[in-house]
């Protein structure tokens, strides 16, 4: 089999063969070989859109950028995921966002379909003007192409509440509509409690449901020593909760290096962790805090590092949280040999296929305490598109659930994702007495179905 797309696309080619190569190794094919064609068919978009975006910066120059949506498939309900602005966005990486994107969401329960978008708009450095400015520019060309029962974009890197607020004002003017357009709302204008916090916090749920599995119930967080990457709003939220079920935060990161607790004892406090966040609101650097003298004592700054081969001590579970491809083969035979027994992704194909490998080979024949069990981001973080999918449901209805409610709704929407994924990996995946029973495997192949056969009833294959 070979992707429908370009070879320019390394991004969406791994996605795509990763995907690919967990069906062929599975038995679905042999018991349903019509899916092949269902694999060809959905692994091409619907739809892409691409539009120039021009604007003014605070010196009356004109800038321009770029921006995408492409909306991948609506076999489930209208295109549903994020807008990132960041330099790196192109087409490639966001064809394998939106991809990735079309299963997570179906992993969820809820009617949404899968797209993705944004610009390769940078706004850091800029000023809230000119991101005002971009913004109005943005969706006054992509206001064309999407709407509440369409398409439902959300934020994503570079993309906070600022820029959806800003985004939702122009849509608002151009189509004198007050719709659920966009989610990741302000609180007080239709946004969902909890959403912030939601894909940090279903990480976190997903895997404690894999601890206690592995554990036959005997195990949970508490004590166990947490790796995170990252530190943003996923890896911020992980954390907290992480340090609220009892276990200990022993690493954050960004872009220019990793903050790595020193000892063996000890974890990040939610103190520290919120000055974190305070920095990362101003589009700071955590090297920033580093080098105070409250956090140099307590903590380690190393500068273009990621933490995985840098922790002093044991590893219970590694959370990558940060971007796509951020666990390298060498850094998973790493986290093992440190001890690291559970990997979630917080963040969107956080580990090569190289990495994803070394961890299901350590699946294999290891039983329990001893196992080594890996589950995918299309699995472990889809807590913040199933909260994006309830915002929706909220603003269908005109009414707002309490933080309890959300928050119960996206326990029993984690629990369910992981429980699909390891029926249908008992299902379709052959596993080696004594192993646990493969997570990708067997999400990729629950969330393909899905689409796949709602695919066939809609005639979109045959």
């Amino acid at each position: 089999m070979t992707a429908q797309n370009l070879p320019s696309e390394p991004e969406f080619e791994q996605a795509y063969k990763e995907l690919a190569s967990t069906l062929e190794n599975s038995t679905l094919f042999q018991k349903k070989p019509e899916f092949r064609k269902a694999l060809q068919v959905v692994s091409v978009p619907e739809r892409v859109v691409q539009f120039r975006v021009v604007w003014e910066d605070d010196k009356g120059n004109v800038q321009i950028n770029r921006g995408f949506r492409v909306q991948f498939n609506s076999a489930l309900g209208p295109y549903k995921g994020g807008l990132r602005f960041h330099p790196s966005v192109n087409l490639s990486i966001l064809k394998f966002l939106g991809f990735e994107q079309i299963f997570k969401n179906a992993l969820t329960g809820l009617n949404m379909g899968g797209g993705k978008g944004g610009s390769d708009f940078d706004p850091k450095g800029k000023s809230d003007n000119e991101i005002r400015r971009f913004c109005v520019s943005f969706m006054t060309e992509l206001c064309k192409h999407i709407g509440q029962d369409t398409d439902v974009p959300a934020g994503d890197i570079g993309v906070t509440g600022r820029e959806v607020g800003f985004m939702f004002g122009q849509y608002k003017k151009i189509r004198n509509e007050w719709v659920g357009v966009l989610t990741g709302k302000g609180q007080s204008w239709g946004g969902s409690l909890i959403r912030p916090e939601a894909t940090g916090y279903g990480v976190v749920y997903y895997v404690d449901h894999m601890i206690k599995y592995a554990s036959g119930g005997k195990e949970s967080f508490a004590g166990k020593r947490v790796a995170i990457s990252g530190s943003g709003n996923v890896a911020q939220y992980a954390a907290l909760k992480v340090i609220e079920l009892g276990g200990s935060v022993i690493s954050l990161s960004d872009s220019q290096g990793a903050l790595i607790l020193s000892g063996e004892e000890g974890s990040f406090t939610p103190e520290e962790i919120n000055q974190i966040a305070a920095i990362k609101v101003e589009r700071k650097q955590i090297s920033e805090l580093a080098s105070t003298a409250a956090f140099s004592s307590k903590f380690k700054y190393i500068a273009g590092a990621r933490p995985w081969t840098n922790i002093t001590g044991r590893v219970d579970v590694a959370l990558p949280s940060a971007t796509q491809n951020e666990v390298s083969g060498e850094e998973a035979k790493a986290l093992i040999a440190s001890g690291c027994k559970f990997i979630a992704e917080g963040s969107n194909m956080g580990s090569t296929q190289e990495a994803i490998d070394v961890f299901e080979a350590h699946r294999e024949g290891n039983q329990g305490a001893t196992a080594i069990w890996y589950a995918p981001g299309k699995a472990a973080n889809a807590g913040g598109v199933a909260v994006s999918g309830l915002e929706m449901a909220q603003n269908s209805s005109r009414v707002t659930w309490t933080s309890e409610e959300v928050d119960t709704r996206l326990k029993h929407i984690m629990e369910d994702c992981f429980n699909n994924g390891l029926a249908t990996a008992k299902e379709y995946v052959p596993t080696a007495e004594g192993s646990l029973p493969s997570l990708v495997a067997g999400s990729n192949i629950a969330g393909f179905t899905k689409v796949a056969e709602a695919m066939k009833d809609h005639g979109d294959w045959w």
